[in-house]
């Protein structure tokens, strides 16, 4: 099959493109390296020439409310006018596990508009909702922090090694549309302060790390379970001490 995977010079795009291309797929990076702007809609149209399946995992290169909405919205539809014009058969989207819990993110609420794009779009889809990844948790610890201190919300996270989302990305653009949303996630949900502090201890940082209800999660309220699946979700296989212990 010939795969395109919009991002696909990303952390995840890159990698779904390498285990593509080793199970014998055409798979393309696409972005705005290789020419192509979803934003503009700039080399969409030859991208997508002879393409069966869209992979997209782009990202917004900002995320104020307002930009982060008008890229989704109008990447997302630019791609589905290209790609109905171009006959692909199925529409793959990475998305994030919770959504709908973090209203007061203006991230998260482009996301669900996103979602909803694809859904109405036409196009057969599969959406595929991850929970944050093992790679992001360095982040938010620093999105928590006040000098020598972390302030860290009283929530969980479950989080996902990059390369088990990319291997669930590659599986689903492989497999015949479902029009359904799942949840992939990390083998264990604990919350965030018990992986920041083992993050912390591997890393020889000592910052004091308090746990506090009314810290936010990058300006957002967030509920304890707020960003773990709510039900039924694939898990990968990497726990995160395995995966702080391969990055040292």
């Amino acid at each position: 099959m010939r795969i395109v995977v919009i991002g696909g010079s990303g952390l995840i795009g890159s990698k779904v493109v390498k285990q593509l291309q080793s199970e014998g797929h055409e798979a393309v990076a696409a972005s705005p390296r290789s020419g192509v702007n979803t934003l503009t809609g700039e080399g969409l149209a030859q991208a997508l020439q002879g393409t069966d399946v869209i992979v997209d995992v782009s990202n917004s290169p900002s995320w104020e409310d307002q930009a982060v909405l008008n890229f989704f919205e109008t990447s997302t539809r630019n791609l589905l006018a290209a790609a109905k014009a171009a006959g692909v058969k199925h529409y793959v989207a990475l998305s994030i596990v919770g959504l709908e819990r973090v209203p007061e993110s203006g991230y998260f609420r482009a996301k669900v508009a996103q979602e909803a794009l694809i859904q109405a779009g036409g196009i057969p889809y599969t959406l595929l909702r991850a929970t944050q990844f093992s790679e992001f948790v360095g982040g938010i610890a620093e999105s928590a922090a006040d000098g020598a201190k972390l302030r860290l919300p009283d929530a969980y996270l479950q989080p996902i090694a990059s390369d088990d989302v990319a291997a669930e990305v590659a599986g689903a653009a492989t497999r015949p549309p479902s029009n359904q949303t799942f949840d992939i996630a990390g083998p264990e949900a604990l919350p965030i302060a018990d992986f920041v502090r083992h993050l912390f201890a591997v890393k020889g940082d000592s910052r004091e790390i308090t746990v506090d209800p009314e810290a936010r999660y990058f300006g957002a309220r967030l509920a304890a379970r707020a960003l773990v699946p709510a039900g039924e979700a694939r898990l990968g296989k990497v726990n995160f001490e395995a995966w702080v212990a391969s990055c040292n």
